[in-house]
């Protein structure tokens, strides 16, 4: 139990809701901020306004899964008031406190840097990756049947990076039916794509891949579908852009050309919150309750 712990929540989505549920059950003592628009009641949880003073006595300071942006803007759709992660919060914490998020840009990184607080990438766990593929492997699969006019099976695929989103998605294309091709980069990744029954290829030779592909998917956060790769895709084609914001496609190119090209990150948030909410906050009270055995250790 995480009894005495003190976790603030600041911004987030629907994800966030079964977070607070899953740490009001482990009895934490919770503050919310940025909820100030939920209707939805969680007995035992204080909201507060978003200023310095929420965190002088926290545990752990709780982000959404994107963190915050790259001027530290925090995310929350329950609120229009804007909440900022700055130096004057970052002082307020205390210096055992944690920040937790899913994956952190540059700015949040560099001010956890700059003020020697504790930053937790989530998603950098392999179990919480490997779940939160699954939500994100089944919300590609339905902007795919959205956005095009043939069906999954028999259609040909490529998925760019056989990391652990690229192989849940490459594991249920295939098992839907598709031909799927994987863009790899090492080779015992190539080995394991052709021993599971993929069409491996390494990454450089894409533009060499493309000519009669109708689904296009990348979940590497570089840019890798450039115009040249476009050039050579059919006007048919279809890109889902998985990776972090900006992505990694040439949205400017493919719109010019006439290719349509979605850029589709935090998935799991939209296709299945519920879901994806308990896959960040199993992770989390696992992290929480470690910590919270390490403090009584010491004392």
């Amino acid at each position: 139990m995480l009894t005495g712990v003190q976790v603030v929540l600041a911004g987030g989505d629907a994800r966030q809701l079964e977070v607070i549920r899953r740490l009001t059950e482990q009895d934490a003592s919770i503050t919310i901020c940025g909820f100030d628009r939920l209707e939805t009641s969680f007995p035992g949880v204080v909201r507060a306004e978003w200023q310095p003073s929420v965190l002088r006595q926290a545990d752990a300071l709780v982000l959404p899964p994107v963190g915050t942006d790259d001027d530290g803007t925090i995310s929350a759709i329950f609120t229009e008031r804007e909440l900022k992660l700055t130096d004057d919060f970052m002082d307020a914490l205390p210096k055992s406190c944690k920040i937790y998020c899913g994956l952190a840009k540059t700015y949040l990184r560099k001010l956890a840097e700059k003020h020697h607080i504790k930053l937790v990438e989530l998603f950098e766990r392999d179990d919480v990756a490997i779940y939160n593929s699954i939500p994100t492997a089944e919300g590609a699969v339905m902007m795919a049947i959205q956005n095009t006019d043939i069906t999954i099976h028999g259609s040909n695929c490529i998925v760019l990076g056989l990391g652990r989103t690229g192989l849940t998605l490459a594991r249920t294309l295939q098992g839907l039916g598709a031909k799927v091709k994987t863009g790899v980069r090492g080779e015992d990744l190539f080995a394991r794509a052709y021993e599971m029954g993929f069409e491996p290829f390494y990454v450089p030779d894409l533009a060499r891949q493309t000519g009669n592909i109708d689904l296009l998917f990348n979940t590497i956060p570089n840019m890798i579908i450039t115009a040249q790769v476009i050039a050579g895709l059919p006007l048919r084609a279809v890109i889902i852009d998985l990776a972090s914001k900006p992505g990694g496609t040439d949205f400017r190119f493919a719109e010019k050309r006439g290719i349509k090209a979605l850029l589709a990150p935090s998935l799991p948030g939209i296709v299945a919150p519920k879901t994806a909410g308990r896959i960040i906050a199993n992770g989390l009270i696992q992290m929480l309750l470690e910590d919270d055995r390490q403090r009584g250790n010491a004392t």
